[in-house]
């Protein structure tokens, strides 16, 4: 089965169409050649948050943070080793609340860190409160 899956570039946002088998295979973005899958956290912004979340056919895992936050920055380097150990069967992504409130406001965010799971537009799962690397991605391939 070669079903082919849209990715969107971590670095341009542009959509990009790879055969599912190809995925391991660490493909770069068809526009600005950058590897699609480096093992980092993606920044979405209000500007590039819709494209990321209804056109990528990976779940998305978003942890939905601020600056300021005290369990956020204990989670942060925990959350990224996170990515290099579920890349490239999900995709991670932090929202910044605090730059982009509306974003906050919009999934009703009231205590961070929260993580939201993302699968084709539609909120998978939610999760509020600091974790390890290990529970990060244990409850992310729980509910993808």
């Amino acid at each position: 089965m070669n079903e082919s899956m849209h990715i969107v570039c971590p670095q341009c946002d542009a959509i990009n169409r790879i055969p599912s088998v190809r995925l391991s295979e660490a493909p770069n973005c068809g526009k600005c050649h950058q590897p699609l899958f480096d093992g980092h956290p993606v920044a979405l912004t209000g500007s590039n948050f819709q494209q990321h979340v209804n056109h990528n056919d990976i779940p998305l895992l978003i942890d939905f943070w601020a600056p300021w936050c005290g369990p956020c920055k204990m989670m942060a380097p925990q959350f990224t080793q996170a990515a290099t150990q579920l890349e490239p069967n999900v995709r991670l992504a932090k929202v910044n609340t605090e730059a982009e409130q509306m974003l906050g406001a919009q999934f009703g965010i009231r205590s961070i860190p929260t993580l939201i799971l993302f699968h084709h537009g539609r909120e998978v799962a939610r999760q509020s409160g600091a974790m390890g690397m290990a529970d990060i991605v244990r409850w992310a391939l729980s509910h993808s």
